[in-house]
């Protein structure tokens, strides 16, 4: 599988945790090592587990690396969640990174449905 570089969900993931980082630089600067790092790892482990996955040998060990890749965009999801109630972030980012996140979601279980 080992060109993930080539995989939609891959180069979409890479676009959202990009667009994690700048929307955080505007987050009160006490939250830099809460809220903030949270999601600034959580982005970055979604293209990376997808990456890893598809280095791997086997389909079993690149559905596993999908299903961290897609418990981290659920994390994303929460804590985008949390960034609009403390007004972080306003509905319509929170919206538009809640469609990007959805689509992202069903890309990841598409491409585990292909792994036999």
């Amino acid at each position: 599988m080992n060109r993930y570089k080539e995989l939609k969900v891959w180069q979409e993931s890479i676009d959202l945790s990009v667009d994690i980082y700048k929307i955080t630089r505007l987050f009160p600067t006490d939250e830099l090592y809460g809220l903030t790092s949270q999601l600034k790892r959580a982005g970055v482990s979604v293209p990376s587990n997808i990456a890893e996955g598809a280095g791997r040998s086997t389909n079993g060990e690149f559905k596993y690396f999908l299903g961290i890749s897609n418990g981290s965009v659920c994390e994303i999801d929460t804590q985008l969640t949390i960034a609009n109630k403390l007004n972080y972030i306003n509905i319509k980012e929170y919206e538009n990174f809640s469609n990007r996140i959805e689509h992202i979601q069903n890309m990841i279980f598409k491409l585990q449905q292909t792994c036999k």
